[in-house]
């Protein structure tokens, strides 16, 4: 014992081991990356809020507002109009644009009209005048930079994490950087160095005040928008996001400062953790790389969204865009702006900023501090440490119970944590509790197989394979020792079998039992019952023992009607070779038994004893006064509810002075059709006439029925007694039991 609970220990400190290489960042396994990425969505949306937050408006160009306006990108005048009507009109209080503009707009034809005034129309004094008066309105680009001077406006570009061959490394022009990195800073921090740009038009980034990016260089393996970063460096020059400088235009542009964590007071050499992000009075959590994990409110659809072509024509309420932060973007699947999130495969660009930007100032987005790789190689060592202690010590059952409770204390602290905006490891403890105990209850398996071997080799001589197994589990409760309990036995034997060994050689006999006792062996097994013994030509079986069985009597019967579908199989393979028909009857009883290993001391069987085992034998001899196949008796019938019976006789076995109800079981209730019902009808008013001594009624009743029936032996078994009786009555206290006298 004591060297498997050493074993079981190496092996435990093997694979943590192995989450500890991951824990630690010296090799990390893909697919652990994936079950953590799992366990953070599950997170996510169990406990998002699916409200909707009004602070944060979406001005959506959307299918509806290209229909109405025109195709995207619109002109320049147009977006004049649309910063006019909201700064002036609805007068929101920040704007934000999701939307990069790179290029000139020469859509007005100013060129083609300059071009004019230069050559063939410059003596056209009209014309020039003309020009010169209008020339304002078809600069559209001026136009739009104009609408954007001195207005709380925070324009959108793109960073480029990689360059390919031949591609311009810089568009447009940048805003002001917040900062610059130190070189110290710059070989520490694991930022993003972009390696490209593209911007909007320098006159257009003159006139705005602020500008942030919108591209996401830290989407996952998978290509969902888990974590976004707020900081991005270019040049060593660091630069804001979308969602930032809109949060931090709103917030009236506070100072931004960014927290680096060091360890070593005198040369912060030796730890380097970027670890927030402070705005005036908001405090920014970031991860090591300077990204947040989106804090999504619900599905799309979380902030109010207003149609751009209702704040052209002025007619969207301008309670819904007052004082608001209003950000310019698109759903419009077209212009390709649509991302795949944690919450939603298809979900609008624009509202992830939305989220970001509502985070940030309602101080709601989560945390996953550069520390919790730490914490995950401790929390492994002590999960280890626990979930290996109940393994080995514990019992099966309470070592089970005691590695859920493990699961389910990890699982609520972590819980409790994400609730204070805390992001902890969660995938690899949870998958070490589970391979620790698959590990050891494997271990356990095979271990204990030695232990079921044993019970196999004690009761595999009487019962199936299945029930060893079942029994292997707790076999201290197993025991050859003699008890009595409730069971059903069952007898079966070959009607005829004298005249039928008689027609046959020694060889083709030994052949023909082996072919008939082997698929009945095999059903009854399947049904989960026990082989007694094999006496001849017959088989005796019980159910109940050695293990405990609830059904015993509803598997007996199965066995029954089962063995009978068997035998009408071998009928047809018996008459193939040549062998003479086979029938067979069966008696079932349900009562309480004596079991267990009863003989001598030179050899003992496991075997069932009483006068309930008695019964059934009697039963079985029965089956051929009557005609039928199946015989089994009212304490059967009444544990077997769900099958129709029919009654066939009150009798008085050899050996018994109790009178003994003994019934035919017909079929289960749903299989049942009309015809049967309606002659089990006619058969029960017979019964009752004929026990009434009511001889002219039960006679005619059995007449007819004999005659619709003529191949049922039982009807004329009564017409027989009835002519019996009506020479010899039965008396006036008869009861209407019939006695048998022979087995």
């Amino acid at each position: 014992m004591q060297l498997q609970r050493i074993i079981r220990l190496v092996l435990s400190l093997f694979v943590l081991l192995a989450l500890l290489v991951d824990a630690s960042g010296f090799f990390e396994y893909s697919f652990l990356r994936k079950l953590e990425n799992w366990t953070y969505d599950a997170r996510l949306n169990f406990t998002r809020p699916d409200t909707i937050d009004d602070s944060v408006v979406i001005v959506d160009i959307d299918e509806t507002s290209l229909a109405k306006v025109g195709r995207f990108p619109w002109k320049r005048d147009k977006l004049a109009t649309l910063v006019n009507n909201l700064m002036d009109h609805y007068e929101v209080q920040t704007l934000g644009f999701d939307i990069v503009f790179a290029e000139k707009d020469d859509s007005s034809g100013l060129e083609a009209f300059m071009d004019l005034a230069q050559n063939e129309l410059k003596n056209n004094p009209q014309f020039i005048q003309t020009l010169n008066r209008i020339r304002p309105t078809l600069q559209y680009d001026e136009l739009f930079a104009r609408s954007m001077i001195n207005k709380n406006i925070v324009l959108g570009y793109y960073f480029k994490s990689t360059l390919q061959e031949g591609e311009e490394e810089k568009i447009g022009a940048l805003p002001n950087p917040i900062t610059r990195m130190d070189d110290e800073w710059s070989k520490r921090l694991p930022i993003n160095k972009a390696m490209g740009y593209g911007a909007n038009l320098p006159i257009l980034q003159q006139a705005a005040p602020s500008a942030g990016y919108f591209d996401n260089p830290f989407v996952d393996g998978d290509g969902v928008f888990r974590r976004v970063p707020l900081i991005q460096s270019f040049d060593n020059y660091l630069y804001t996001s979308l969602s930032l400088a809109t949060a931090r235009a709103a917030a009236n542009n506070p100072n931004l400062e960014l927290v680096v964590e060091t360890d070593g007071k005198k040369t912060g050499q030796d730890y380097y953790a970027l670890e927030a992000i402070n705005l005036g009075q908001y405090h920014v959590p970031v991860d090591h790389n300077g990204a947040v994990y989106v804090p999504y409110r619900g599905l799309a659809g979380s902030f109010p969204y207003i149609s751009a072509y209702k704040v052209l024509d002025r007619s969207a309420k301008k309670a819904e865009l007052k004082d608001k932060i209003v950000l310019v973007g698109t759903s419009a699947p077209g212009l390709l702006d649509l991302r795949s999130t944690p919450v939603q495969n298809v979900y609008p660009g624009v509202e992830v900023h939305a989220n970001i930007i509502a985070g940030i100032l309602n101080q709601s987005i989560k945390h996953k501090p550069a520390w919790t790789r730490g914490y995950e190689f401790v929390m492994l060592i002590l999960v280890a440490i626990a979930v290996t202690a109940v393994l080995t010590w514990l019992s099966p059952t309470l070592a089970s119970l005691s590695s859920l409770g493990i699961m389910f204390l990890v699982i609520a602290g972590t819980l409790l944590a994400w609730n204070n905006h805390l992001i902890l490891p969660l995938a690899s403890p949870l998958l070490l509790i589970g391979v620790l105990f698959l590990l050891h209850m494997t271990y356990g398996f095979f271990i204990e197989s030695r232990g079921k071997r044993q019970l196999a080799h004690m009761f595999g001589q009487y019962v199936p394979p299945e029930l060893v197994d079942e029994m292997s589990h707790s076999s201290a409760e197993f025991s050859l020792e003699g008890e009595s309990r409730e069971m059903t036995v069952l007898f079966s034997d070959v009607r005829g079998f004298t005249s039928i060994s008689e027609g046959l050689d020694p060889k083709q006999l030994t052949q023909l039992m082996n072919a008939l006792l082997t698929p009945m062996t095999r059903v009854i097994h399947k049904n989960r019952g026990t082989i007694d013994k094999y006496m001849g030509d017959a088989i005796m079986s019980f159910w109940g023992a050695p293990l405990q069985d609830p059904e015993h009597a509803h598997n007996a019967l199965y066995a029954a009607f089962d063995m009978m579908a068997e035998l009408k199989i071998m009928q047809q393979e018996f008459k193939s070779k040549g062998w003479p028909e086979v029938n067979i009857g069966i008696g079932i009883n349900t009562g309480m038994m004596n079991v267990g290993n009863m003989g001598s001391e030179f050899r003992v069987a496991y075997t069932v004893l009483g006068d309930a085992v008695n019964l059934g034998s009697r039963l079985e001899g029965l089956t051929k006064a009557y005609g039928v196949n199946i015989i089994v008796s009212e304490s059967t019938k009444t544990a077997v509810t769900e099958f129709v019976f029919k009654e066939l006789d009150l009798v008085r076995v050899k050996g018994k002075q109790e009178p003994v109800a003994i019934f035919e079981p017909i079929g289960h209730k749903n299989d049942i059709d009309k015809e049967i019902r309606s002659e089990l009808t006619r058969y029960k008013q017979a019964l009752r006439a004929f026990r009434r001594q009511d001889w002219d009624k039960a006679e005619m009743e059995f007449f007819n029925l004999s005659r619709s029936y003529p191949d049922c032996f039982l009807y004329q078994e009564y017409l027989n007694r009835i002519a019996n009786y009506r020479k010899n009555p039965p008396g006036e206290h008869w009861d209407g039991v019939y006695t048998h006298t022979s087995k």
